[in-house]
């Protein structure tokens, strides 16, 4: 009988991201009439649902924005908190796993790109002290970007703690093979225990060689107010290009399903 993967050695624990505070990422990008609302904030799954609609109307007062804007808002967030909370009180695998994280984003004039590792057994880190951190070390001076990187690198963890999820669960899954395995044939077993193997083997590329870890730098840009401009503006176009060719399918497809 082949030996379980070293991911699965040690035993599992509830779903949560690795920091010390438990905090969902969300992600704005709503268009309606012409008007665009783009954000990215934390929040809290414990805190009440009518939280959300009270952000809404408060985003919605404070930036001008149409009524609409408030159902698409509370919408959105909803999803988002729902996708996070289906996971709550699922096992997950860590193991002895230190990732990296990677920045590549841009905030208004400032684009950023940095790499550091992040060890998922830590469950007292935070992502927004080292945001801040980061922002004190590269002398950034916008108020925006350390909550975009702590937004990031949270968006990161829920990934991983995903695939954790999936790593414990294809691992009961095997356990329940190889107990029942002197009723199946050799041949079925152990193509069980390779399917298991694979998918632990997948999730093995996300760690960097240990060669390449002090070879990346953090890399800051500060962009002219023109550069920053041309770069909204080719967003919005293929924001709105993307958008054109999502309802042209949308109604490619509807017009299918009537025929």
């Amino acid at each position: 009988m082949k030996s379980l993967p070293p991911t699965a050695s040690r035993p599992p624990v509830k779903f949560r991201l690795p920091t010390a505070e438990n905090l969902v990422p969300i992600r704005l990008d709503i268009e309606i009439d012409g008007q665009r609302l783009k954000d990215a904030f934390t929040w809290n799954p414990s805190d009440p649902d009518s939280e959300v609609g009270l952000f809404a109307r408060r985003t919605v007062k404070d930036l001008k924005l149409p009524p609409a804007f408030v159902t698409q808002i509370v919408q959105s967030i909803n999803s988002q908190l729902a996708e996070f909370r289906s996971y709550e009180g699922q096992e997950m695998y860590t193991g002895e796993k230190i990732v990296p994280v990677k920045l590549d984003l841009r905030v208004n004039r400032t684009i950023i790109r940095d790499q550091f590792l992040w060890d998922l057994n830590n469950f007292e880190s935070d992502p927004e002290e080292l945001a801040r951190s980061l922002c004190r070390d590269l002398d950034i001076t916008d108020p925006e970007v350390g909550p975009a990187i702590a937004v990031a690198i949270r968006e990161q963890l829920f990934e991983i703690a995903i695939q954790n999820v999936a790593s414990a669960r294809e691992t009961r899954v095997g356990k329940k093979g190889r107990r029942g395995s002197e009723y199946v044939t050799a041949s079925k077993s152990s193509g069980a225990a390779l399917d298991v193997v694979k998918l632990f083997g997948n999730k093995a590329s996300v760690i960097r060689k240990r060669k390449e870890w002090d070879v990346y730098e953090p890399i800051v840009d500060l962009l002219s107010a023109e550069e920053a401009e041309a770069l909204d503006a080719r967003e919005e176009r293929n924001a709105r290009m993307k958008k054109k060719l999502d309802d042209k399918d949308d109604g490619y497809t509807s017009r299918f399903i009537r025929g």
